[in-house]
């Protein structure tokens, strides 16, 4: 599937929901289950390879995984790039255009990084440094620039959010991600700064799809929240068969 392909899903009348996916069998089943795009969780793949999320795992296992993630379906594949497995900008899209070669059209790409189990926000020049330099390489890739302004608890969430996606938007970056922004008025003045797509992050407290469209937001994650509660169920499952070996009746 195309670059503009997936960029058009940005902008129909409807919030663009992802299937946050794993490996080829959940890409499959989500494309069965009618997404439209589907989006590697880090987190997700990371755990199941055995690794704590925050770019733990090496760039050659993200390849094998993707490479069975986008074989596996006929839908538009992004993935969760964290900050790009390197400080060094040309290494960086050098990377991804390793991704471009095996058909995927997105990435995310952020600005916050895992140091000593604790992310921290990163100076915005580097992320802006890094969209540039994937864009003179690979300028059909949509870079979806996030910026970890609440997920840190930066003092001035909203504020700082703006002047780093403004800085973003300046650099190539096609759409913008905020996990954890919440509320009504975040959103709208984050949406009223700039002339790309708003994608949040999945929580309790969010209202519901038309609602949030109506706030103008484009896209919504869930990140590796069906993972964690498949992950919660194969507990229970595996507890079950300690005492009794035979499948439960359904």
């Amino acid at each position: 599937m195309s670059y503009t392909t997936f960029k058009q899903l940005h902008q129909e009348n409807q919030i663009l929901v992802l299937g946050n996916v794993w490996d080829a069998q959940s890409a499959k089943v989500a494309q069965d289950a009618g997404f439209k795009a589907l989006g590697s969780s880090s987190h997700a793949i990371a755990n199941l390879l055995g690794y704590e999320d925050g770019e733990q795992i090496s760039v050659d296992e993200i390849l094998f995984m993707v490479e069975r993630i986008v074989k596996a379906v006929d839908i538009p594949v992004s993935v969760d790039f964290e900050a790009g497995y390197s400080d060094d900008p040309d290494t960086v899209a050098k990377h991804v255009q390793q991704l471009a070669d095996l058909g995927v059209v997105g990435i995310n790409l952020e600005d916050g990084k895992v140091i000593d189990g604790e992310r921290k926000l990163q100076d915005a020049l580097l992320l802006a440094n890094k969209i540039k330099a994937i864009k003179a390489n690979t300028p059909q890739m949509f870079i979806n620039a996030r910026a970890d302004t609440y997920t840190t608890e930066h003092t001035q969430p909203l504020e700082e959010s703006i002047t780093r996606l403004s800085l973003y938007e300046k650099a190539g970056a096609d759409g913008l991600f905020i996990p954890l922004v919440e509320t009504k008025e975040d959103i709208q003045k984050i949406v009223s700064s700039t002339q790309l797509p708003l994608n949040v992050f999945l929580t309790d407290t969010l209202p519901d799809l038309t609602t949030l469209h109506q706030w103008g937001v484009k896209r919504l994650s869930h990140g590796a929240k069906i993972y964690e509660w498949l992950v919660e169920k194969n507990i229970d499952v595996f507890q079950y068969f300690v005492n009794d070996p035979r499948l439960p009746k359904s």
